[in-house]
């Protein structure tokens, strides 16, 4: 059999390399999808995420599982002097309510955990049977609160990541695979 080598995907202008192709993405959404499977026989979890971010892998893991699910969505706005600062708001609450039902909280990616911690409370308050944890990409070395983790993807490196749901200035969040912008893209945009 011989072997076909696919061409290289072309890169816009903002993106220094590919660091997780979607060969590798697909592969770990359905490990986790497994996972989440074994886990939650029998018991219809409730999947939501946090718009925009989160769309992404939602999708996927939902189409990934064999086992019955729904889906709900939050919006929030971060605000402060540095929108780091961990003060959430939120601008779209869930469509069903979640007392009882087994609930994952599917992210794109963990930093901090300031944002994540304030999300998994609020929906802990709402007395769910079960509240799980399931985040794409993991940057334990910038965790500032414990978040308690049940699914996880990927480790990510200290650098600025796109694609697969993560955003440069609300665009390339659909890039089938994560890229890691140039370094002179962000000087040049902290400078300007």
């Amino acid at each position: 059999m011989q072997t076909v080598t696919l061409p290289e995907p072309t890169l816009p202008p903002i993106i220094q390399r590919v660091w997780l192709d979607e060969r590798k993405i697909k592969r770990k959404v359905r490990r986790i999808a497994q996972q989440i499977d074994r886990d939650h026989a029998g018991l219809n979890p409730h999947l939501v995420t946090v718009m925009k971010g989160g769309l992404f892998f939602l999708t996927d893991l939902a189409r990934a599982m064999t086992i019955p699910h729904t889906l709900d969505f939050l919006a929030i706005t971060s605000y402060g002097p540095k929108s780091q600062s961990g003060e959430v708001r939120i601008t779209k609450d869930l469509d069903e309510p979640i007392a009882g039902r087994h609930v994952i909280i599917v992210e794109d990616i963990l930093d901090t955990g300031l944002t994540l911690a304030y999300i998994y409370k609020t929906l802990e308050r709402r007395k769910p049977a079960s509240l799980k944890v399931c985040v794409f990409l993991d940057r334990p070395y910038r965790r500032l609160i414990d978040i308690p983790i049940a699914y996880k993807g990927f480790d990510a490196p200290d650098e600025f990541l796109v694609g697969y749901g993560l955003d440069w200035r609300q665009q390339y969040r659909s890039l089938p695979y994560i890229g890691i912008i140039k370094p002179e893209v962000l000087r040049a945009d902290t400078q300007g």
